[in-house]
């Protein structure tokens, strides 16, 4: 199953990317075997202003067509590292292809493209900066990725 994530803005060089980059590494390495990844990151910006709708609609074109969209969202289900793992391994044995992470912008996702969603996820109750929950998300990935193939990196 491959893995695209959306995001509105872009990351600057700097150490959240060099995580970011690092974790999604390892995920690749690790998952590959397991039939997850690899990760392309899509990253979009709205240069005309146009808010939340316009974001959206460049998401969804960052989307590939039958995806399973995973929408990032405070308001979303909470699932331990475990769970996390059994939901990309659920989707991959289901045989979809493709799975969409989808991070909005300042003002979070456009409640349409939410809707449109198939899962809506929630790094915890605090929100974070965009950069920094994409490095949450990256290592979640790699993370998951040890957990279903039964490596040491996640201790309960």
């Amino acid at each position: 199953m491959r893995v695209t994530l959306c995001a509105v803005g872009r990351l600057r060089p700097g150490p959240e990317k060099t995580l970011i980059e690092d974790y999604l590494a390892r995920f690749a390495r690790t998952g590959r075997p397991l039939g997850l990844g690899p990760v392309t990151v899509s990253e979009i910006e709205d240069r005309k202003g146009g808010g939340m709708g316009a974001e959206a609609a460049l998401l969804r074109r960052a989307i590939p067509r039958g995806a399973v969209i995973c929408a990032l969202d405070e308001r979303g289900q909470r699932p331990g590292s475990p769970d996390f793992a059994a939901l990309l391994a659920g989707w991959r044995d289901a045989g979809r292809a493709d799975l969409a992470l989808v991070i909005g912008g300042a003002d979070g996702l456009a409640p349409e493209l939410r809707a449109q969603a198939d899962f809506t996820l929630s790094l915890g109750a605090m929100v974070w900066p965009h950069m920094l929950a994409r490095v949450m998300l990256a290592e979640q990935l790699y993370r998951a990725a040890t957990i279903l193939a039964g490596g040491p990196y996640h201790r309960a």
